[in-house]
């Protein structure tokens, strides 16, 4: 299988070498800073030693990946394409998306987080540099006064003192076994999980809006099937109560009959409270109040479903965020592996300090006031009660965590795909098997009422057959409904839509 695309980031060699052009400027200025020259070598080789660093072997996932999926594969069908939702040939749908995009709550969170990643990447990456601060100081000071010769009867007068200071201080701990580094890449693949992340929240937010888009659309085609019912309820009841006129109707048929209109009637608060919720639920993902949110509607039946393909399983690797995202969370566990085992080795620490110092003002900065000092140090963990061990033990701990999770991501990913397949493949069979079943009932009830007025069939019959045909309308609706949802699953399970691949070109001969 191809292995994650882990992106390896090397800037420790790059910063070490500005550190150490830093310290040579400095040297050159500073009047007696030249002869650290040997700092500044020290600070050179480390920037070359950078490179020299303990390395953590990436773990293998060990996934089989399928050659293709179980459900059979719609040759003809395109790739779902970068901006996915506007296959559905839906003006309002496209503008609500577009809006969720702008001002949806959660991608703008998300948005932050990524801020804040890079902020703290920012903030890891500063060990690689050195820290350099100014010093100005200025003090006076006068000693006390005092007797002269052990005679109380002579005494001298305290002594005033002046001094003057600036100075220039750098430290720098040499990365030589790349604990700041491999900190530092742990940091950056952790923001580039959470635009991942982003990703992950800007996908699931735009399938809710096309979701609860349709199901605005099913709830105001079910409150027109059920006033149509009404209505067709409402002349059987009319042809009954004729019947009872005309002694060939009884008060058990009207009765029957006015028990059918109430409770057609008594399923339009409940589709009207559906509609009011989802829309308002529409109003969410756009960012604004429902008070301000006006969506038009209109009809599933307008809307026709795009016919997609899914590509190959192994490009759901690249494709889906969710698996990118645990890809970058695997790898910046990896980094933290190795940067918990370079804390068992020592530390080596530069200090330098370079300025003038004098007890005149006047004289501060002449080339005999000037001074410096330069240092370096070593630091190696003896007995620290186990911390390095547990801290490097946790670090490996959640690795294997990450490992798990980005298997079973990868796992879940290939059933997602093949489930939305299966549900456009069977969803499509049910929508056109329910359009027969609406078709058939129809015309049933068609005949029953014909044949009602006529006198010539039972009530029950058509009881039986008015009831079949508002079930059988209602059903076809959310037939309908089921076949969108089920496309918008595959678009979601597939990671959303699919940058166009380029052709590579042909080499001339």
């Amino acid at each position: 299988m191809p292995e994650p695309s882990f992106v390896t980031k090397s800037p420790a060699r790059r910063l070490s070498r500005t550190f150490a052009e830093g310290v040579a400027a400095v040297g050159a200025r500073v009047p007696g800073f030249r002869h650290a020259g040997t700092a500044a070598i020290l600070l050179a080789l480390a920037g070359a030693s950078s490179g020299c660093i303990l390395t953590t072997d990436l773990p293998k996932p060990d996934l089989d990946i399928p050659m293709h999926y179980r459900a059979p594969k719609d040759v003809h069908a395109p790739t779902p394409s970068i901006d996915w939702w506007r296959t559905f040939n839906s003006r309002e749908l496209t503008l609500l998306i577009e809006q969720a995009q702008e001002a949806n709550l959660d991608i703008a969170a998300a948005a932050a987080r990524i801020r804040q990643a890079d902020a703290q990447a920012r903030i890891t990456g500063a060990a690689l540099l050195p820290t350099l601060s100014l010093g100005d100081q200025a003090s006076q000071s006068r000693s006390s006064g005092g007797s002269n010769n052990n005679s109380s009867s002579v005494s001298v007068s305290g002594r005033e003192f002046a001094s003057y200071s600036t100075t220039l201080s750098a430290s720098y701990q040499i990365d030589f076994w790349s604990q700041n580094r491999d900190a530092l890449l742990a940091a950056q693949e952790s923001a580039d999980a959470t635009r991942f992340d982003r990703d992950v929240v800007a996908l699931t937010s735009l399938a809710a809006v096309a979701t609860a888009y349709f199901q605005v659309l099913v709830t105001q085609d079910r409150l027109r099937i059920a006033s149509n019912n009404i209505a067709s309820a409402e002349r059987v009841l009319n042809a009954i109560r004729h019947r009872l006129s005309a002694g060939t109707g009884t008060d058990l048929d009207v009765a029957q009959q006015e028990s059918v209109v109430a409770n057609q009637k008594a399923t339009v608060p409940l589709l009207r409270q559906t509609l009011a919720q989802n829309i308002n639920a529409l109003a969410t993902l756009i960012g604004r109040p429902p008070e301000s949110t006006v969506i038009k509607g209109g009809s599933l039946v307008r809307m026709v479903p795009p016919r997609v393909a899914p590509g190959l399983p192994s490009d759901l690797l690249t494709q889906r965020p969710d698996i990118r995202r645990q890809e970058s969370l695997l790898a910046s566990a990896t980094a933290n592996v190795g940067s918990a085992r370079a804390q068992f080795f020592p530390n080596i620490t530069l200090t330098a300090q370079g300025g003038y110092q004098s007890a005149a003002l006047s004289a501060l900065f002449t080339p005999q006031a000037a001074l410096y000092n330069v240092a370096a140090g070593l630091t190696q963990p003896i007995f620290d009660g186990g911390r390095i061990q547990g801290n490097f033990d946790l670090s490996k701990a959640r690795q294997e965590e990450m490992l798990q999770a980005y298997r079973k991501t990868v796992i879940s990913a290939f059933a997602d795909v093949d489930n939305a397949l299966v549900a456009v493949r069977e969803t499509n069979d049910r929508l056109r098997l329910q359009a027969d079943v609406v078709a058939s009932s129809r015309r049933a009830f068609s005949l029953a009422e014909q044949q009602l007025k006529a006198g010539t069939v039972d009530i029950v019959s058509v009881l039986n057959t008015q009831l079949t045909l508002f079930q059988a309308e209602d059903a076809l609706a959310q037939a309908r409904l089921a076949r969108l949802l089920a496309t918008v699953s595959l678009y979601q399970a597939l990671g959303g839509g699919w940058e166009p691949k380029l052709k590579e070109p042909v080499d001339a001969l």
